[in-house]
């Protein structure tokens, strides 16, 4: 019986390693972009000065990450931990295919979408997996083993990119997402037996690349390229093969739903498909309204206030029908306890704060560096780096001392590097303390990470860890969605007020206005001011949290008193 409990833990932590590297791996693609969007717009048509065309790429991924995630998390709850990570594997893996192979804006965009929904939903069903491996007082240290890789990504997310971007085509970035997902999926599933809907599907998959990328040697063949030829257009989809491949997506479609006909009709029963739903427009009105702001020049879209009153009447609606329905996505009292509401709140704050870090010290290195997107990268990992320590020792330190102690300690710590960032000079990147700031800023927000998440998962019963774990992560999005857009409002605004005091060339270099030196350095100190009030009102979103987090916590884990409930792995 001993030996059966070992076997059977030994396999949990061996798909718990599994998950972790599919984490880390997802993390790295959301990063990756930074670098190869300029090659991804010229491959789809777009100029380097249409890069509002393209920002869709970016809010297509978040769309999918945050807004179905809640969907997702519950569904681990009620069908389990490794099938929903071995969806979510999979669906990552088409999303790569389609991305690869996209050869327009709108392939691309969804492409990048599906990729976000089977990268997110990696992140709940991995922390609700640590849930059910670990007891909550002893929990601390995986979830911020788990945290450490998530963040790692994105570290190794702008090298993997300039590595494959120095050797091929941005396309191989997405080639390679699809082959580690795939061998993933299959470590992770382990035993697979052949089944018609398996092959149809695998068929299909390749109908598809074949669709998409319409390969010289094939599609320039007198029979061979008859597949490929339009029946009207250009487009590739209306095609002979693209029509295979649909037929074939289709059949594999119809299959898995009359096998799992039972099955389905029992999870849809459990998950509140229409609570997921309106929770999901919600979201996706908030994502919609500031993803795709320029934020250099507006607080949110121009169709921004319209998404948020949509977002608004989906979020009321949600709470209505929270309220009617017996089998609601996010139970009655779930979140009533004050750790659990608490740890949303917090990490609302913690992505408000964690963004001007992101954004702005890139910014502030090439204001006051000159340099390229690289150079400005490399200062930022001195950032990044310390974000995955900070999560190991966060976790470590959460058996010793207090969630919120802790959790309090690190933001207060980042608050604390924030105010030092704001009195940086122009030559401060050049000297060494500001090293030390970037890597103490990172650090604390790196220690909140797992007494954050050891809180939530302690708090809420186990057949609800999944979802709990989504919450937690969609606040932490939505608050970097919401940061970003206020914090460059209030930088703008002293950008602006601080311009208008400034002489025009004429005035400042008479004899020769055309290469006014003083107008150019008077414009970089406002640039530079700019930043600095970001980064004061990052200190104030850092010191918040840290106080609430301290107040709304708790002193220690919660025991296992409310895990009630079997959770499936």
């Amino acid at each position: 019986m001993t030996s059966g409990r070992t076997s059977g833990r030994t396999s949990a932590q061996a798909r718990l390693t599994l998950a972790s590297i599919a984490v880390a791996f997802a993390a790295a693609d959301t990063y990756v972009v930074v670098l190869a969007l300029p090659d991804m717009m010229s491959g789809v048509g777009l100029s380097a000065d249409e890069l509002q065309r393209a920002a869709p790429i970016i809010s297509g991924f978040l769309l999918g990450y945050i807004a179905v995630l809640p969907l997702i998390g519950r569904i681990a709850d009620v069908v389990g931990r490794t099938p929903v990570l071995v969806g979510a594997l999979l669906l990552f893996a088409v999303g790569s295919l389609v991305t690869a192979g996209a050869y327009d804006l709108p392939l691309v965009v969804t492409g990048r979408f599906l990729q976000g929904v089977g990268g997110g939903g990696l992140v709940p069903a991995t922390l609700a997996l640590v849930a059910d491996l670990w007891p909550a007082d002893r929990r601390g240290l995986p979830l911020g083993v788990v945290g450490a890789v998530q963040e790692l990504g994105s570290v190794l997310g702008p090298l993997l990119g300039a590595a494959v971007l120095a050797v091929a085509d941005w396309r191989y970035i997405f080639w390679l997402n699809l082959v580690v997902a795939v061998v993933l999926a299959l470590l992770l599933r382990r035993r697979w037996r052949p089944r018609v809907s398996g092959v149809i599907g695998l068929l299909a998959c390749i109908a598809l690349g074949l669709t998409l990328t319409a390969p010289d040697r094939l599609a320039s063949g007198v029979t061979l390229g008859l597949p490929f030829v339009p029946f009207t257009g250009t487009s590739r989809l209306l095609t002979p093969i693209g029509v295979a491949a649909l037929v074939l997506a289709l059949g594999w479609l119809g299959l898995v739903l009359q096998r799992s006909r039972g099955h389905l009709a029992g999870v849809l029963a459990q998950v509140d498909l229409v609570g997921a739903v309106l929770l999901a427009l919600a979201l996706a009105g908030v994502v919609l309204a500031f993803a795709t702001a320029d934020p250099e020049r507006q607080l949110m879209s121009p169709a921004g206030p319209w998404l948020l009153v949509a977002s608004a009447v989906c979020a009321v609606a949600f709470g209505f029908w929270q309220r009617r329905t017996p089998a609601a996505i996010v139970p009655r009292g779930l979140l009533g306890s004050r750790a659990a509401w608490g740890s949303l709140l917090v990490s609302f704050l913690i992505g408000c704060a964690l963004i001007a870090a992101l954004v702005d010290v890139p910014v502030f290195a090439r204001t006051t560096q000159g340099g390229g997107q690289l150079d400005a990268a490399l200062v930022l990992l001195r950032f990044l780096i310390a974000l995955p320590v900070g999560a190991v020792a966060g976790g470590w330190l959460t058996r010793r001392y207090g969630l919120g102690l802790i959790t309090g300690a690190g933001l207060g710590l980042s608050g604390a590097m924030f105010v030092l960032m704001a009195y940086w000079g122009r030559t401060a990147l050049d000297h060494w303390p500001a090293t030390l700031v970037l890597l103490g800023c990172g650090l604390g927000f790196g220690l909140a990470l797992s007494p954050l998440n050891t809180a939530m998962l302690g708090a809420t019963p186990a057949g609800s860890h999944g979802l709990v774990s989504a919450l937690v992560v969609v606040a932490r999005m939505v608050g970097m969605l919401v940061g970003v857009s206020a914090l460059t409002a209030i930088g703008l605004r002293r950008y602006y007020a601080l311009a208008e005091g400034i002489k025009t060339p004429n005035e400042l270099c008479p004899s020769s206005p055309a290469n006014c030196r003083p107008y150019v350095d008077a414009l970089r100190d406002a640039a530079v001011s700019q930043v600095h009030a970001i980064f004061a009102g990052a200190a104030v979103c850092a010191f918040l949290a840290a106080l609430l987090g301290v107040l709304l916590l708790g002193r220690r884990s919660a025991g296992p008193g409310r895990e009630r409930g079997a959770a499936h792995t």
